[in-house]
Formats: C-alpha cells, sequence, structure tokens
C-alpha cells in the first residue's frame, strides 16, 4: 500500500497470500505490453467492486486495450458492532482478486500532496471513478501526465463518477434517489460522460435507459445500474481510447437540471396520514439507508396496558382491497401474510417484513404471532 495505510497494507499482504492459489490475478499483475493504456479505478463501496470486477475481466481479455495500473479508495473504516477497521469493499475485493497491494491507495483526501506525488509517477492515460466517495480537486484533475479528455464519468440516478464516470442517471434530466421512488418515477437510466469540475456536468458520450417496476427498491436498483454502466463503459472504452468519443459527445442542457437535495435520517419516519403509495415508494426509496420506521402502540386487552414500539419497515406494497370501514381506522389487522396499515384518502399499506431494534427482519406472520394475541393501533 503507498502512503495512506499500514493496516490495509498488512491485510492486503494476507489476503494476497492466502487468495493466490485460488484467484487467477488479473492482467495488471503480470508484465504486459507497454502499448497498453494505463488504466486507474477510483470507488470504494460494493455496487463499484462490480464496476472494477468488470474491468479486470475485461483487461485481462488477449485483445486488452489496457491495464489496469492502480486503484484509489477510501481507507479502511469501522464496520460491523464492532466498529473494527475494514478495508473498503473495493480494496477487499482487488487484493482477493490478486491485484498488488502496493498499488492500491487510500488517501483520505485526493488533494493529499504525498498521495498526488506518487500518483503522478503512474502517469495515468485513462481514470474512472464508481462511487469513490471523494470531491476530485483541480489540482488532481490538473496532474501534468493527464488530459482532462481521460477523465470520464458514467452517470445514473445514483451518481457513480469517472475521470471517465458512472453515473446512475439520465443525466440530461438528472433524478436523484428520493425522486426517483418516493415520486414514483418509472424509468431512469446510466449515462458515460466526461468529468469537469462541476458535479454530473460533464459531456454525455452514451446512455441507457433502464425502466423501473413498482417494487424494485433503491438498493436493488443501484446494482442494477452499476452492473448496467459496467456494460456501457466496456463497450464505448475502444472509442475512448481512439479519441473519439470526444467527437460524438453531447453537452448537457443545464437548464433540464433538476435539484436532489440531501436524505436526512429525520425524514426516514413514515406519517401514515399520506397516501398508501407514498409511502410505499418511500420504503423502496429509502431502502438500505436510512430506512424507514414507524411507532405503533401495542395494546394488551387483557390489562389495559398498551406500549409504544418502533418498527422498521422493511417491504410493503399497496393493499388492493379499500374495503376499510371507518371505525378500522386506527387498528392494525393481519391479513393474508400482511399488516394492514389504514393510510390517508382511504388508502392501505400493507407491510410485509419488519425489524425491532438489535432484532433480525422477520416477516409479517412472524411479528403478527410474537404479539400473541396484542393488538396493535397506528399513533
Amino acid at each position: 500500500m503507498l502512503s495512506s495505510s499500514l493496516m490495509l497494507r498488512r491485510f492486503c499482504c494476507l489476503c494476497t497470500a492466502a487468495s493466490s492459489s485460488s484467484s487467477p490475478a488479473p492482467a495488471s499483475s503480470r508484465t504486459l505490453p507497454s502499448t497498453k493504456k494505463r488504466l486507474v479505478f477510483l470507488g470504494s463501496p460494493q455496487v463499484s467492486a462490480f464496476v472494477l470486477d468488470s474491468l479486470f475481466n475485461a483487461s485481462s481479455a488477449p485483445d486488452s486495450l489496457f491495464e489496469i495500473a492502480a486503484i484509489v479508495t477510501q481507507p479502511p473504516s469501522g464496520r460491523d458492532r464492532g466498529r473494527k477497521l475494514m478495508p473498503s469493499p473495493v480494496a477487499q475485493h482487488a487484493v482477493e482478486r490478486g491485484f498488488p497491494s502496493e498499488l492500491i491507495f487510500t488517501p483520505a483526501k485526493a488533494g493529499e500532496e504525498s498521495f498526488l506525488s506518487s500518483f503522478k509517477v503512474l502517469e495515468p492515460e485513462l481514470c474512472i471513478t464508481a462511487a469513490y466517495g471523494n470531491i476530485l480537486p483541480t489540482k488532481f484533475l490538473k496532474l501534468p501526465s493527464m488530459d482532462l479528455s481521460a477523465i470520464l464519468q458514467v452517470q445514473s440516478t445514483y451518481t457513480l463518477v469517472c475521470f471517465l464516470c458512472i453515473v446512475g442517471q439520465l443525466l440530461f434530466r438528472g433524478l436523484c434517489r428520493k425522486g426517483l421512488q418516493q415520486d414514483g418515477v418509472r424509468e431512469t437510466g446510466v449515462s458515460l460522460a466526461y468529468t469537469v469540475r462541476q458535479l454530473d456536468a460533464g459531456p454525455v458520450i452514451a446512455c441507457e435507459k433502464v425502466e423501473i417496476d413498482d417494487y424494485i427498491k433503491a438498493t436493488e436498483l443501484l446494482e442494477l445500474l452499476f452492473a448496467r454502466g459496467s456494460q456501457l463503459l466496456i463497450r464505448e472504452l475502444p472509442s475512448i481510447f481512439d479519441g473519439s468519443a470526444k467527437a460524438k459527445a453531447v453537452a448537457q442542457d443545464e437548464s433540464k437540471a433538476t435539484l436532489a437535495p440531501k436524505i436526512t435520517p429525520e425524514e426516514s419516519w413514515l406519517s401514515f396520514d399520506q397516501d398508501a403509495r407514498i409511502l410505499h415508494n418511500k420504503v423502496r426509496a429509502f431502502a438500505g439507508w436510512p430506512g424507514t420506521r414507524a411507532k405503533v402502540s401495542v395494546l394488551d386487552p387483557k390489562s389495559g396496558q398498551h406500549n409504544i414500539i418502533e418498527l422498521k419497515i422493511i417491504t410493503t406494497r399497496v393493499y388492493g382491497n379499500n374495503e376499510i370501514r371507518s371505525g378500522q381506522m386506527d387498528d392494525i389487522f393481519f391479513a393474508k401474510g400482511s399488516l394492514i396499515v389504514p393510510c390517508g384518502g382511504g388508502t392501505a399499506l400493507e407491510v410485509l417484513e419488519v425489524q425491532l431494534p438489535g432484532k433480525k427482519v422477520v416477516n409479517a406472520t412472524a411479528f403478527w404471532n410474537g404479539l400473541r394475541g396484542q393488538k396493535l393501533r397506528k399513533l
């Protein structure tokens, strides 16, 4: 590991030794012809590893035009309950594929002088970022060895960024995760674009539309978009390397840009006064993080006592039967494997999976059986 993390270096060495006998080394770990383009990948979360894996596979092909010269990712961070320092999913995947640990950079910020000095020596010809997690400063984008035409981004309604950047959205009408599903949008896509200093603003090389159904969650959609973005990237790499992509790239129309407000944990609470479809879309949009929560009252009919509990709402759908009597509007009842929650406008939400604090996700049947005859009411 260069400069940034001794812990990750030790981890990488151990993983490399353990996996060398079972995992084939990528093309970048062997001696390659000097004519191959030097590509650097920037990414951090698990979905970024999907893109990296596609690049590994493409670089190992006999007719490959490029080699992976280095990987830049976030430093190790505390994960899981023990908050143990762990390398990013991209770093972990790279060493599992046999990528040299000394070529994995983990700067806290991409503008660190020590990192820039080491990075400059690599003389990369193309950089690709996919959810790297750091804003790339101007001094990084203007490294003497780099041409801005070699900085690309593939974009979706979720932002992956590259010098070539993969972004999960159709950039001409950029939608955020909140708008995508909370508002019930039925179409999104991925775009391949050159990176400029302004966020998600570079000329678009290619894009692909993706239709969305009423049930896909944000986490599932993000994986789908990164997978499609990887395919789009591999398909367009030859034109990027020979320069023809610059001629066909189309500037974005800034007048069609849409605001993508940041999601906050405070927005995770559900209000059952709203229409059930709005709540269902919110559950889908907020899946993973921050999730959606609701407080309900548990009433013991024998003792008359009641407790307020917090539920994390995992999976829902809109209830198709609208025959909810006015006297039931505060009661949560159970029908055909679902908790039925009356909502605004005479609608109702089917809750299929829930999670109590500190517990595992369970289906509605298991949760209802655990109440042992107690009743549920909305607050």
